[in-house]
Protein backbone atom coordinates (compact mmCIF):
# COMPACT_ATOMS: atom_id res chain seq x y z
CA UNK A 1 0.00 0.00 0.00
CA UNK A 2 1.13 3.50 -1.10
CA UNK A 3 2.82 5.58 1.90
CA UNK A 4 2.61 9.43 1.86
CA UNK A 5 4.77 12.29 3.95
CA UNK A 6 3.77 15.67 3.09
CA UNK A 7 6.26 18.32 4.11
CA UNK A 8 6.67 22.02 4.02
CA UNK A 9 3.88 23.45 5.23
CA UNK A 10 4.24 26.74 7.28
CA UNK A 11 2.79 30.13 8.38
CA UNK A 12 3.67 32.86 5.70
CA UNK A 13 2.20 36.43 4.84
CA UNK A 14 0.06 37.28 1.86
CA UNK A 15 1.74 36.96 -0.73
CA UNK A 16 4.49 34.76 -0.11
CA UNK A 17 5.60 31.29 -1.10
CA UNK A 18 5.93 27.93 -0.03
CA UNK A 19 7.19 24.76 -1.39
CA UNK A 20 5.77 21.36 -0.25
CA UNK A 21 6.96 17.94 -0.82
CA UNK A 22 5.59 15.00 -0.37
CA UNK A 23 7.60 11.39 -0.36
CA UNK A 24 5.73 8.22 -2.23
CA UNK A 25 6.62 4.47 -1.10
CA UNK A 26 4.83 1.38 -1.07
CA UNK A 27 4.44 1.61 -4.89
CA UNK A 28 6.24 2.23 -8.61
CA UNK A 29 5.83 5.81 -7.85
CA UNK A 30 6.46 5.81 -12.24
CA UNK A 31 2.90 4.11 -12.85
CA UNK A 32 1.46 6.49 -10.95
CA UNK A 33 -0.16 9.83 -11.26
CA UNK A 34 0.36 12.44 -8.38
CA UNK A 35 -1.86 14.64 -7.18
CA UNK A 36 -2.48 17.49 -4.46
CA UNK A 37 -5.49 18.18 -2.22
CA UNK A 38 -6.24 20.82 0.46
CA UNK A 39 -9.19 21.25 3.59
CA UNK A 40 -9.93 23.98 4.96
CA UNK A 41 -11.43 24.62 8.11
CA UNK A 42 -15.26 23.44 8.18
CA UNK A 43 -14.62 21.94 4.18
CA UNK A 44 -14.60 19.48 2.63
CA UNK A 45 -10.84 18.59 0.88
CA UNK A 46 -10.56 19.70 -2.94
CA UNK A 47 -8.48 18.44 -5.32
CA UNK A 48 -5.97 21.20 -6.65
CA UNK A 49 -3.01 19.90 -8.79
CA UNK A 50 -2.55 16.54 -10.62
CA UNK A 51 0.48 15.42 -12.74
CA UNK A 52 0.29 12.17 -14.65
CA UNK A 53 2.80 9.50 -14.71
CA UNK A 54 3.86 10.87 -18.05
CA UNK A 55 4.74 14.22 -16.57
CA UNK A 56 1.74 16.59 -17.75
CA UNK A 57 -0.32 18.45 -15.56
CA UNK A 58 -3.58 19.83 -14.77
CA UNK A 59 -4.55 22.66 -12.29
CA UNK A 60 -7.46 23.19 -10.16
CA UNK A 61 -8.36 27.20 -11.90
CA UNK A 62 -8.47 28.36 -7.96
CA UNK A 63 -4.56 27.88 -7.85
CA UNK A 64 -4.04 27.99 -11.63
CA UNK A 65 -1.40 30.87 -12.31
CA UNK A 66 0.36 30.62 -9.09
CA UNK A 67 0.91 26.90 -8.44
CA UNK A 68 3.20 24.54 -10.10
CA UNK A 69 3.23 20.88 -9.40
CA UNK A 70 6.32 19.07 -10.77
CA UNK A 71 7.87 15.11 -8.89
CA UNK A 72 11.16 13.36 -9.45
CA UNK A 73 10.59 10.17 -9.68
CA UNK A 74 14.14 8.89 -8.81
CA UNK A 75 12.94 10.75 -5.12
CA UNK A 76 9.69 9.34 -5.55
CA UNK A 77 8.88 13.08 -4.36
CA UNK A 78 6.31 15.15 -5.55
CA UNK A 79 6.02 19.09 -4.92
CA UNK A 80 3.72 21.98 -4.87
CA UNK A 81 5.89 25.55 -5.28
CA UNK A 82 3.03 27.96 -3.93
CA UNK A 83 3.20 31.88 -5.02
CA UNK A 84 1.36 34.76 -4.15
CA UNK A 85 -0.08 33.05 -1.54
CA UNK A 86 -3.54 34.49 -0.26
CA UNK A 87 -5.71 33.79 2.66
CA UNK A 88 -8.07 31.62 1.01
CA UNK A 89 -5.12 29.49 0.80
CA UNK A 90 -5.05 28.15 4.07
CA UNK A 91 -5.59 24.82 4.62
CA UNK A 92 -3.82 21.21 5.53
CA UNK A 93 -2.24 20.08 2.36
CA UNK A 94 -2.18 16.17 1.50
CA UNK A 95 -1.12 14.51 -1.52
CA UNK A 96 -2.32 11.23 -3.37
CA UNK A 97 -1.58 8.58 -5.75
CA UNK A 98 -3.87 7.96 -8.40
CA UNK A 99 -3.24 4.28 -10.50
CA UNK A 100 -5.62 4.32 -13.89
CA UNK A 101 -8.55 6.65 -12.20
CA UNK A 102 -8.68 5.37 -8.52
CA UNK A 103 -6.97 7.48 -5.86
CA UNK A 104 -5.50 5.71 -3.39
CA UNK A 105 -7.95 5.57 0.19
CA UNK A 106 -4.39 6.25 2.28
CA UNK A 107 -3.49 9.65 3.06
CA UNK A 108 -1.04 10.89 4.52
CA UNK A 109 -1.12 13.33 7.74
CA UNK A 110 -0.97 16.40 5.62
CA UNK A 111 0.93 19.44 6.23
CA UNK A 112 -0.56 22.97 7.65
CA UNK A 113 -0.40 25.99 5.55
CA UNK A 114 -1.64 29.40 7.08
CA UNK A 115 -1.08 32.54 5.56
CA UNK A 116 -1.66 35.73 7.39
CA UNK A 117 -3.35 39.25 5.85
Amino acid sequence: QVQLVESGGGLVQSGGSLRLSCVASGIVFINYNMGWFRQAPGKERQWIARITSAGYTNLADSVKGRFTISKDNAKKTVYLQMNSLQPDDTAVYYCNAQYGHTWSNNWGQGTQVTVSS
